[in-house]
């Protein structure tokens, strides 16, 4: 045994991560270094190792600061560092949310050097009550609680107006459900429901609802201004009104025409408040919550003070029919002056002046007595048993009360202003579509969740404690609207038989005044919230631009407000503000935003059936069945509240998905009379050709290659069996493998082989294709496989091949050099790369593990493959019951603490359950095993490289052919110098030259063992076997009992020389580990944060 001399290796100088690749990195070392960006770049060595674009990466200046790269414990990685960076650098960027590395293109976009560099943003801070919880009850609590409610108690009858509630309520309920998984299923920027949607089922359907939703949102902020006009001339200075009618059809319609005055001057009043200062409108957003919460209160206190002290508002009824109150002075048709009895002003209404002459009266005034009864009852009063059914009117059908005596018989027609009437005919479905706004806005937390502390937690629990608060308070208002106020009360609208007072006032303690004005400035506190919302919204679809005729709104004033949004905002508005009625407008916003709410609902059923590898929402409490539900509710209520307006609200979305379709892709029609499933799948393959999947969609779809023993059987079956537990049937699947030899020949064996993959693909439960391929060579096979499978944009992007076992025992190299070959290859295609090694011990689909642990050991970070791996396993029922672990390595210069930490958050914005763990490596020194072991790799190698030479000049000299093989194994290809076809007869020549040669290489020979003896192993070698060791180490330490290890596969070294030791780093890395799995990402992205 030779003595060996161990000579301390220094590692070269590192002063910092260096900012790996012109990203601002925030690192745990306080460097003082500033970085710069740089443009990315994609380059090629010649051997596969691509330096491409990533989100993360920017390689421009990579070479000048190769030796930065390398590190004592990671030399295995050192290559491709600058395009694989260390996952405590990747880290360090995460400490800043704002501009996190994860996601799609559009935010990096907004995410841009430009932003960071011009403001830093501040930390979110908002909790669930403040950030959530709150405005939603402002966005929902509205107008139509304070003008409507008591309306809608009288028409529907308290039964009719609870199912009412509970329809519209149970909607918005599975809606928030359905919201809140999408929700907490990543990221939401702005954009709400829009980004929820459009992220979910694509940019049409997006475009579509967006505008909906942006439609919806513009006619409520025209709905809540009508509604602070009707209060402000109908119940605080009615002295306003600048038109006046003569009669009660001409008071109808100077009503109107005073609203659409009045709306139209406190829409621009709004609007330029928005311009001026939005910050202001937000600042006032408390105040205006107030309001409405001091308004509610206010009447729960009055209804509990009607059980002692009823408020004093009489009625006065002549006959069965209710009065204008404030048309005269005393409920009588005569009062008594003195001693003398005269007409009152109520006779002087229904008779000629002047003349107590019957003749000139009215006779339903003749034939009928005026009482006066109590409008506000109280709650003890049993009146809960009269408004316990519906009573639907006909427009201008006068209010009557049902007990009270009356002679039926027509009165003049002139004195049909002295009665409440109505004004609107009613059904139960008017009133659905008119209280159902009274349910939105549970999309307030979801657009907030930009200032959340914890979104994922905040914003499922905020909405439905908010959906859940208001739901009971308007089932308790119908109740106690119902249990307190006379139903001709209830009735009248506007209050005409309670002297112009608003009807929920009357109940209200202390006064009537605190409603009114407290429902005036909550309603013109969610208008402003409206106009504020809505060209936000538009802004954030023009921005998307996939509608090109919108362009112009994305852009705005230099703070980045929509100056041209919010103007095309007030415009659409004011088509509401001339429709001038509350009635007319509410139905309209209720059709745009059931047609948003269904499209959430669609989009949680969809992705819960799909199970993409993203659907991972932290919110548990949801299921298919219910957003089905949901869908199917809001599908309803568009139809029963109005069927036309529901056909007219399709027909929009419709239009715009078929534009932004048509501007986005060609018409596709298929030939249809051929087959339909041919043209479906034609149309499907050509959309798909668009472009690369969104990183959310992404979903390893594998090229497995397999090896064939000489008898066409499935060599490692095990293969198929862990393909199948990681894809559980979703996705594509093609099994691949290479016949050697002549494809014309060889063509029958192909089928069999065929068939026999297929027979074991069955068996195994792989729902895949299959393709074997006839090759010269086994290598070129393999390369024509990851060329040509698949077909347009249903192509693989994952390989998974298995290891070649006993390559060190073979003298034959061919084994290794196509498995290295591949990994080039995988790595020059931009595929993934999966390579289980012990395979055998793989579990079967029938084993369950009832415990254990999948290790992840998450050493540079290519693209977050390892993390959704395990997650996908889990799928499965083998793997279900396994925990996932995740393991990082911190060098002596980090620091491991804020590593945790920050894994730990990441791992919580992934929506990934696992016990995260920072294994630190301190640099020491390189140990004598790992150098003897170097040096012994090396002779082993110079060795086996003088025995082919010294065989194949052998073999040139005497033209010596083995027998070609028919059946090549897939991990072994021919050596290059082999002859083609065998000769018949075996002659050598010698010649005096070659005698010469013989002799001299037989006395060189012990002096090639001296050099092989005295070899001195490479430095590089020396760092990566180092590597090898010392993470072999660590593993081992860590994860000797789980159930699979998941590593990051080092790259193969660009220097084809060094490719036999690549082999031996990988089997000393693996080393006493019973399952690994090693993985290799494709260049990009394939999990995100964002939903």
């Amino acid at each position: 045994m030779p003595h060996f001399t161990v000579v301390p290796v220094k590692d070269r100088a590192q002063s910092s991560y260096d900012s790996l690749e012109g990203i601002n990195w925030v690192d745990y070392r306080d460097t003082g270094q500033d970085n710069h960006d740089h443009q990315d770049t994609v380059s090629s060595d010649g051997h596969g190792n691509h330096k491409e674009d990533s989100p993360f990466l920017n390689s421009a200046h990579a070479a000048n600061k190769k030796n930065d790269f390398y590190d004592r414990n990671l030399a295995l990685f050192e290559e491709e560092l600058d395009i694989r960076p260390k996952v405590s650098s990747l880290l360090s960027r995460l400490v800043n949310y704002t501009n996190i590395t994860q996601g799609a293109k559009e935010h990096e976009e907004e995410e841009s050097a430009e932003a960071s560099r011009r403001k830093t943003p501040k930390s979110p801070n908002m909790g669930t009550l403040m950030g959530v919880y709150l405005p939603c009850l402002q966005n929902i609590f509205g107008v139509i609680l304070f003008l409507r409610l008591t309306w809608i108690v009288g028409m529907a009858g308290i039964m009719q107006s609870l199912l009412i509630v509970l329809m519209c309520c149970s909607c918005t309920m599975l809606t928030a459900i359905s919201m809140s998984a999408i929700a907490t299923n990543g990221v939401v920027p702005a954009g709400g429901a829009y980004f929820m949607i459009s992220r979910s089922l694509g940019p049409e359907f997006g475009g579509a609802v967006g505008l909906c939703f942006y439609l919806g949102t513009t006619f409520a902020s025209a709905m809540y201004i009508l509604g602070a006009i009707e209060i402000f001339l109908k119940y605080l200075v009615p002295q306003a009104a600048i038109f006046h009618g003569t009669d009660p059809l001409g008071s109808d319609s100077a009503m109107l025409n005073n609203m659409r005055v009045y709306g139209s001057i406190c829409l621009t009043l709004m609007a330029v408040v928005v311009f001026v200062g939005v910050r202001y409108v937000n600042k006032l957003a408390s105040l205006f919550l107030a309001c409405v919460i001091i308004s509610i209160v206010s009447i729960y206190a009055g209804a509990i003070k009607s059980m002692t002290h009823p408020p004093e508002f009489p009625i006065c009824m002549l006959g069965n029919r209710t009065l204008v109150r404030d048309r005269f002075d005393v409920c009588a048709k005569t009062v008594i002056q003195g001693n003398i009895t005269v007409p009152s002003q109520l006779w002087e209404r229904f008779c000629l002046p002047g003349n107590m002459s019957s003749a000139q009266c009215d006779d339903y005034f003749i034939q009928n007595n005026v009482t006066e009864i109590q409008g506000i009852p109280g709650l003890g009063s049993g009146i809960i048993r009269e408004n316990m059914w519906g009573n639907y009117l006909q427009k201008g059908e006068i209010l009557e009360k049902a007990g009270l005596q009356s002679v039926d018989t027509h009165g003049a027609l002139d004195n049909f202003g002295m009665y409440v009437s109505a004004d609107i005919a009613t059904s139960f479905t008017l009133l659905v579509g008119i209280f159902f706004p009274s349910a939105t806005g549970i999309m307030a937390g979801s657009n907030r969740s930009g200032d959340l502390r914890d979104a994922q937690k905040s914003i499922p629990v905020g909405t439905i404690l908010a959906i859940t608060t208001t739901s009971l308070v308007y089932l308790s208002s119908v109740v106690l609207f119902g249990s307190c106020i006379e139903g001709v009360v209830l009735r009248d609208k506007f209050g005409d038989a309670v002297r112009k007072n608003l009807v929920v006032g009357t109940l209200s303690w202390p006064s009537p005044w605190v409603i009114v004005i407290g429902s005036f400035f909550s309603t013109v506190g969610a208008g402003l919230q409206s106009l504020t919302g809505a060209p936000r919204l538009l802004q954030a679809i023009a921005k998307d631009n996939i509608i090109p005729f919108l362009r112009v709104f994305g852009h705005g004033k230099t703070n980045g407000e929509p100056t041209w949004a919010l103007l095309l905002t007030g415009l659409i508005a004011e088509l509401g503000i001339l429709i001038a009625s509350l009635d007319m407008v509410a139905p309209i916003l209720s059709m745009f935003f059931l047609m948003c709410y269904l499209f959430v609902n669609l989009a949680c059923a969809v992705q819960t059936l799909l199970r993409t590898p993203n659907w991972r929402p932290r919110f548990k409490y949801y299921h298919w069945a219910l957003s089905f539900l949901g869908m199917s509710m809001c599908l309803a209520l568009m139809f029963i509240s109005s069927w036309y307006y529901a056909i007219v609200a399709m027909g929009i979305a419709g239009m715009i998905y078929k534009y932004i379709e048509y501007q986005g892709a060609e018409k596709e029609w298929g030939d249809g009379i051929r087959g339909l499933s041919l043209s479906a799948a034609r149309y499907a393959l050509l959309r798909l050709e668009v472009g690369p999947p969104h990183t959310k969609n992404w979903r390893p779809q594998l090229l497995v290659l397999l090896k064939l023993d000489e008898d066409l059987h499935v060599k490692y079956p095990r293969l198929l069996t862990f393909a199948s537990q990681l894809k559980a049937g979703k996705g594509l699947t093609i099994v691949g493998s290479v016949i050697q030899g002549n494809f014309l020949d060889s063509y029958g064996e192909m089928q069999a082989a065929e068939q026999a993959i297929k027979n074991m693909m069955e068996i195994e439960r792989v729902k895949g294709f299959c393709q074997v391929v006839v090759a010269s060579k086994v290598r070129e096979g393999i390369v024509h496989l990851i060329q040509s499978c698949g077909l347009g944009g249903m192509k693989h992007n994952t390989v998974v091949m298995g290891w070649p076992y006993g390559w060190r025992q073979s003298e034959d190299p061919r084994a290794w050099k196509t498995f290295i070959n591949t990994v080039r290859c995988t790595t020059a295609a931009h595929l993934a790369l999966m390579v289980p090694k012990n395979v055998s011990f793989y579990p079967s689909n029938h084993e369950r593990f009832t415990d254990g642990n999948i290790d992840v050991w998450w050493i540079v970070h290519d693209g977050g493959m390892l993390m959704l791996l395990p997650f996908l396993l889990k799928q499965h029922k083998v793997w279900r019951k396994c925990k996932m672990r995740i393991f990082t390595v911190a060098q002596m210069d980090d620091n491991s603490i804020q590593m945790k930490k920050d894994l730990a958050t990441f791992l919580y914005q992934l929506r990934i359950e696992a016990e995260v763990e920072v294994v630190e490596m301190h640099d020491s020194d390189i140990s004598a095993y790992t150098y003897e072991r170097t040096l012994m790799m090396e002779q082993r190698s110079q060795m086996l490289r003088q025995m082919r030479l010294s065989s194949a000049e052998r073999q040139r000299e005497v033209c010596f052919l083995h027998s070609l093989v028919r059946m090549g194994s897939l991990y072994s290809d021919e050596e290059e110098e082999v002859v083609e076809a065998p000769p018949e007869k075996v002659q050598m020549t010698w010649t005096k030259e070659r005698c010469e040669a013989e002799r001299r290489n037989r006395n060189n020979a012990p002096e090639n063992f001296r050099e092989l003896m005295s070899l001195k192993p490479d430095q590089s070698n020396v760092r990566r076997m180092h590597t090898a060791v010392k993470l072999n180490e660590v593993i081992v330490n860590r994860s000797h009992d789980a159930r699979l290890v998941l590593l990051n596969m080092p790259g193969p070294p660009r220097n084809a020389d060094g490719d036999e030791n690549y082999m031996e780093f990988l089997e000393v890395l693996t080393e006493g580990l019973e399952r690994v799995l090693l993985v290799r990402g494709g260049g990009r992205e394939v999990i995100t944060i964002y939903s």
